[in-house]
């Protein structure tokens, strides 16, 4: 469903400020894989991410999703194919519009998007039926404004809207980062119902080394700009917190440093 194969990233070409951000990248994700990103600060995780999305051109290699060439497409031709949910927890929605009316914008996606017609009382059960997967009480709150919610119950909305219309990838950016424990277990725990329920290809990066391991088939680890540790399957289900700062000091030759990680 993705491959990147050998991307190159500069950043400040030719300046003292030059930071090689991709190193000869490549990644492949079979259909349905639920890959969760790990790595320290500037290791390449949202360079990567980006990267995917079109947020900027790489300067060699090919990106493709579901065997199309995206490479040189812009970032709104790609968003056809992407889901994505941010760090900010006000990113990804419309504040001074109704929870059922941003809704309505993503269900619309790829069509004109329009509210003249309205919202069918049909779309209306249908996004209260969606609503109540996030054990949230939203479904009675349809036409509350946005801006309203919480930065939990905005992020739920987003992943919910991000996924209403089944991307060939959707990527996951931090998405939990901003919210307090018990808010981010909530909206992990939704993320790994939708992603399994509709099968989704998904790419999450975490600096939560304990959630790596718990979500998804599979797990990476970049370095540099590269992909320095690839566990799944049963390696994956058995792997502690120790055992992976271990694996990163074998392969990389240096410790894990990152002043944002969360050991577990």
């Amino acid at each position: 469903m993705l491959e990147i194969k050998n991307v190159t990233k500069v950043f400040n070409p030719g300046t003292v400020n030059e930071k090689l951000a991709l190193d000869n990248f490549s990644l492949t994700l079979e259909d349905g894989d639920f890959v969760t990103v790990i790595g320290g600060n500037g290791a390449g995780k949202s360079t990567m991410m980006n990267a995917i999305a079109g947020v900027w051109l790489v300067d060699s290699g090919q990106i493709l999703i579901d065997g199309e060439d995206v490479t040189k497409l812009s970032e709104h031709k790609r968003a056809k194919f992407l889901g994505r949910v941010f760090q900010d927890p006000m990113t990804g929605t419309a504040a001074t519009m109704g929870i059922e009316e941003n809704l309505a914008l993503a269900k619309r996606r790829g069509h004109r998007r329009t509210l003249r017609q309205g919202i069918s009382r049909k779309e209306r059960e249908e996004y209260r039926e969606l609503l109540k997967i996030l054990g949230l009480g939203l479904e009675d709150r349809l036409t509350s404004k946005v801006g309203l919610l919480s930065g939990g119950q905005r992020q739920a909305l987003t992943l919910l809207m991000a996924t209403m219309r089944k991307p060939k990838l959707l990527l996951l950016d931090e998405h939990t980062a901003a919210l307090d424990p018990k808010t981010a277990q909530k909206v992990l725990e939704t993320t790994e119902y939708i992603v399994n329920r509709d099968k989704l290809t998904t790419l999450m990066i975490t600096h939560n080394m304990k959630d790596a391991i718990a979500h998804g088939n599979r797990l990476i680890m970049l370095n540099e700009g590269k992909v320095i540790l690839d566990i799944r399957g049963e390696e994956k289900k058995k792997l502690t917190v120790e055992e992976l700062l271990h694996k990163f000091g074998e392969a990389s030759g240096e410790e894990f440093a990152n002043d944002k990680a969360i050991l577990g």
